[in-house]
């Protein structure tokens, strides 16, 4: 029995003992551990006019060869997730491991992969990262009520998501957790408005997606104990 790797897949060959010139081939890509997962980084991760925005694609094994692909994330809150559609330029993959978005004039998702051999073989897809911006436009806005970045436990605050859908989903990503969670996990999601379970203290950014796959501006939100004023 052998097993070698040719380009990025692994190969079992089973020889017969009784019949040496019979050989048994099997490719056991799912049963080894697949190439690194890529980590995406953004800068800056607030939007201010008139910046572009940098995109960084690491690979844990730095060996030459790979190319990057990136990609927007679109939102679909039907089934919870994000379809990904490739930035300019990216079709082919690029050599450089970043990638400068022009242009961007509202909260926008990225996402980026790497690729090598022949043929092609993709890593996973990096977790969304998420470059906000505070502005409001007409197909997606968030509101806060009460309107105020700072809260305390004790308060009732909602977020409230206004534009041309009829399904939306509002998000957060906290400093503790640095992963984006629905409002479900941390409060009461009603038709498209969020009310935020407020016992205990947090600081995060919120946000809306709508079914049309739209991003809303983002707002970033303190929940502070009123023990922690004493």
């Amino acid at each position: 029995m052998y097993i070698f790797k040719v380009n990025v897949q692994y190969v079992l060959i089973v020889q017969n003992i009784f019949d040496p010139l019979s050989i048994h081939v099997f490719i056991l890509k799912n049963h080894f551990p697949t190439e690194p997962q890529p980590v995406l980084t953004v800068s800056p991760s607030w939007l201010s006019a008139g910046a572009s925005v940098t995109l960084n694609c690491s690979v844990k094994d730095q060996s030459a060869g790979w190319r990057f692909y990136w990609y927007k994330t679109v939102p679909d809150p039907s089934d919870n997730a994000y379809s990904y559609e490739l930035l300019s330029g990216s079709s082919s993959g690029t050599e450089q491991d970043s990638y400068i978005v022009h242009g961007q004039t509202h909260t926008e998702g990225y996402v980026c992969r790497a690729g090598r051999g022949d043929p092609v073989y993709h890593t996973d897809y990096s977790q969304p990262k998420f470059v906000w911006s505070a502005d409001f436009h007409s197909s997606a806005s968030l509101t806060v009520s009460p309107d105020r970045a700072q809260h305390f436990t004790s308060d009732s605050v909602s977020l409230s998501c206004e534009g041309n859908a009829a399904r939306w989903r509002v998000r957060r990503v906290s400093t503790e957790d640095r992963y984006w969670s629905d409002c479900t996990t941390w409060g009461t999601m009603t038709g498209s408005t969020c009310n935020i379970d407020t016992y205990w203290p947090s600081e995060a950014v919120y946000w809306c997606e709508s079914g049309s796959g739209e991003f809303s501006n983002a707002v970033n939100i303190t929940i502070r104990s009123m023990t922690s004023l004493h």
